[in-house]
């Protein structure tokens, strides 16, 4: 699927209950499970322990965290769309957001976006996208809800 480019404020309201696109696969690989356990030191078993969730884990494998899950949110949603003429973009807020199921380690994930509404403040468009993760294989979202982004344009 082809980036969506949006170059003004004007072509946010235009997309407004639009889907963007979706991201590409990710394998969710035990390394990167590690590695987000490390930078956030919530090295809780369920997450970096193999062997004990084998057994003692109700997935049969370790999981990724959720704050992985949302933290991919970015690169995902830089396959997704491309904003042009920009001074500045700013994470401004999550709203909504609500992790229904787990991401087993090796699973591949991929993210949905949509716009779900836009306000001009004036050279600032204040974007809510709506963003949905899927594993694939899985009919239900692993976690879904609403980022809430500053776009300051020249």
């Amino acid at each position: 699927m082809s980036k969506v480019t949006i170059q003004s404020i004007e072509e946010f309201f235009e997309r407004k209950g639009s889907e963007l696109g979706c991201s590409d696969w990710f394998e969710v690989s035990q390394d990167v499970i590690n590695s987000f356990a490390d930078a956030t030191r919530d090295h809780q078993w369920i997450h970096v322990d193999a062997d004990k969730a084998k057994t003692d884990s109700p997935y049969g494998s370790t999981i990724a965290h959720g704050y992985l899950t949302l933290s991919l949110l970015p690169s995902f949603l830089d396959e997704i769309i491309e904003v042009r003429n920009l001074k500045q973009l700013v994470n401004y807020g999550i709203k909504d957001f609500s992790f229904k199921n787990a991401v087993k380690v090796g699973s591949r994930l991929r993210m949905r976006a949509s716009v779900k509404s836009a306000k001009d403040l004036g050279n600032i468009c204040q974007a809510t996208i709506t963003c949905i993760f899927e594993v694939e294989g899985l009919e239900e979202p692993v976690a879904e809800g609403n980022i809430i982004f500053l776009y300051y344009f020249e």
